[in-house]
């Protein structure tokens, strides 16, 4: 009998999700071409890591000619340069989520307190054009902004100062290129917290006004509340691109006279693989950056997980 049962029940899931294709073939459809741009350009690539452990030459097989273990891995241990270009990448990583991860919810508080739809719709759209422009322009920007005769140094020169060569000086380009992503990122990711702050049951609020909370307190005690958990997964995905700073942004901006406090794990990973041909080592430092990642995601869901309730899974 159980057999019966639970062969009637694995058969009617079987016709659930064939009727589910059928019936949403055209959702399916869509979600094919993600899919497949996932397997080839994610998944796929993953094969070539192998060549961490193994020699790669150029013009020989794609997996290595020689198996050598960990010696790349004890190469880039010993490299001082690797250690120089993780201590930037920590920095500035550090920067990005303490400093970048906070704005878009401090400004989307501020707009969702805002009582003039047109000023506020005047703002969204401000904060949100530097996101579609491309990084080659935003480089552009920074370049023409911080330029001995630029907007910048002309302020500086108003108020009695004398020109400084910001992107000559390796001591400017941390506040230089967190401020470039504060400008170009802040706006864009007020989007899901508006979002979410619509979703907040406005009896919440009356029944706060009721008990006497003021606007302080209500947005801390409903507001705050109301997006934690969209907070919460937006942290760990940051999290998890801890290590990954910005390549294209920073290989536009960085110079040699910068690379002092410019030159992050993705640049050096660049330079030493492709630029200098050492493939099998840069594979080595990127599966180290990777593993890093994964370790930092998996442990800023348990922590969030156990301290506030909301996970990524």
């Amino acid at each position: 009998m159980a057999t019966e049962l639970r062969g009637a029940t694995e058969l009617r899931g079987k016709e659930t999700w064939g009727l589910a294709l059928r019936k949403h073939w055209r959702l399916y459809t869509l979600a094919l071409l993600p899919v497949i741009w996932f397997l080839v350009f994610r998944y796929l690539p993953m094969a070539g890591n192998v060549i961490a452990f193994r020699r790669f030459r150029p013009g020989g097989s794609i997996f290595g000619e020689e198996w050598v273990g960990l010696y790349y891995i004890e190469r880039f241990i010993q490299d001082q340069a690797f250690w120089q270009a993780f201590q930037n990448t920590v920095i500035i990583g550090a920067l990005t989520l303490v400093i970048v991860f906070p704005l878009p919810i401090i400004l989307a508080l501020l707009l969702n307190e805002l009582r003039s739809r047109v000023f506020k719709r005047f703002v969204q759209t401000v904060s949100y054009l530097p996101h579609f422009m491309s990084v080659v322009i935003v480089a552009g920007f920074v370049f023409e902004l911080t330029s001995l005769d630029g907007t910048v140094n002309r302020l500086v020169k108003l108020f009695g100062g004398d020109p400084i060569s910001f992107m000559q000086q390796a001591d400017w380009f941390r506040t230089i290129y967190v401020s470039s992503e504060v400008w170009q990122t802040v706006g864009w990711g007020t989007i899901l917290y508006l979002a979410t702050l619509t979703t907040i049951d406005a009896q919440l609020y009356e029944a706060a006004r009721i008990d006497g909370a003021n606007r302080w307190q209500q947005t801390w005690h409903v507001t705050l509340p109301g997006i934690r958990p969209t907070m919460m997964v937006l942290l760990i995905l940051n999290i998890g691109q801890f290590m990954q700073v910005g390549f294209e942004k920073i290989f536009l901006l960085y110079n040699t006279l910068t690379q002092p406090t410019a030159d992050v794990i993705s640049t050096y990973i660049y330079r030493v693989g492709l630029t200098s041909g050492q493939l099998s080592y840069a594979t080595a430092i990127g599966l180290f950056e990777a593993v890093i990642g994964l370790v930092l995601v998996f442990s800023a869901n348990a922590i969030s997980r156990r301290v506030t309730g909301s996970s990524l899974w």
